[in-house]
């Protein structure tokens, strides 16, 4: 396995949930690490976190849909703490609708931020990966990058798109000293399935706890994973070379494909 040592790697939702786990983990294995988000009071605090470790942090307040911030990103990050060798989409969002209602406004929103900014943003930083031969392209997608779900038809369709886009980075960069993966997790114990869990709650009068073992009655352990468990994969992702082209499920064993 190659080290990471000095890398610099930019995490995208860093502030909060998986972002700030993976931040954070990078950060221990010897990366600079530049985390980005809107949130600009839990960046800096990661950030913080980040020098807290002894290493090298910076926070770059980013809006993903922002197709100019995501040009100058490069040059930005570039200055603060050098070239990114490691870049982390993480940053997602979802929308849950049966598909007749589902509003253009919905479709695009979610499609613009979990499918067109990755690709905005390979394709700003790919060419400076090539150029330095080493990049490594970590892209959190989703188990509904690998499977389908009932009203969720934007959310599957952008992941499902997600981890289309990450096997072609993968087949044109793998000559080049550049690897390009998909973490596919299922729920984790974020905001995000607090989210999901008060919205059943909303929708059908069960009690948060009915709710809550709704959402994990699929999942072979009965209970999420921990953003942890899913930035131990995308450390182990930057490291390995040999590893390319794949979607990493962190599911517990809920989709065997």
């Amino acid at each position: 396995m190659d080290g990471i040592e000095g890398r610099v790697a930019l995490v995208t939702g860093g502030g909060r949930g998986i972002g700030r786990a993976i931040a954070l983990a990078l950060a221990r294995a010897g990366a600079k690490v530049a985390v980005a988000a809107r949130s600009v009071p839990e960046i800096e605090q990661v950030a913080g976190e980040i020098q807290a470790l002894g290493a090298k942090g910076h926070f770059f307040p980013f809006d993903v849909t922002d197709r100019h911030a995501i040009a100058a990103a490069p040059a930005v990050v570039a200055r603060a703490l050098g070239p990114v060798d490691i870049l982390v989409n993480n940053a997602g969002i979802h929308g849950s609708a049966p598909l007749v209602r589902i509003a253009d406004a919905q479709w695009d929103g979610v499609l613009e931020v979990n499918l067109t900014a990755p690709f905005l943003l390979v394709r700003a930083f790919l060419p400076g990966m090539y150029g330095r031969a080493f990049g490594r392209i970590i892209n959190v997608a989703s188990v509904l990058g690998r499977v389908g779900a009932k009203y969720s038809a934007s959310y599957v369709a952008s992941k499902h798109g997600l981890v289309g886009l990450t096997r072609t980075v993968a087949l044109e960069g793998a000559r080049k000293g550049i690897t390009a993966n998909a973490i596919c997790p299922s729920w984790v114990a974020t905001q995000m399935m607090e989210e999901a869990i008060q919205a059943v709650v909303d929708s059908t009068g069960r009690s948060p706890e009915e709710a809550r073992a709704a959402i994990l009655s699929l999942n072979p352990r009965g209970q999420p994973s921990s953003p942890e468990e899913v930035a131990d994969v995308a450390v182990m992702l930057a490291r390995n070379p040999a590893i390319n082209g794949q979607c990493i499920l962190v599911d517990g064993g809920e989709v065997q494909v």
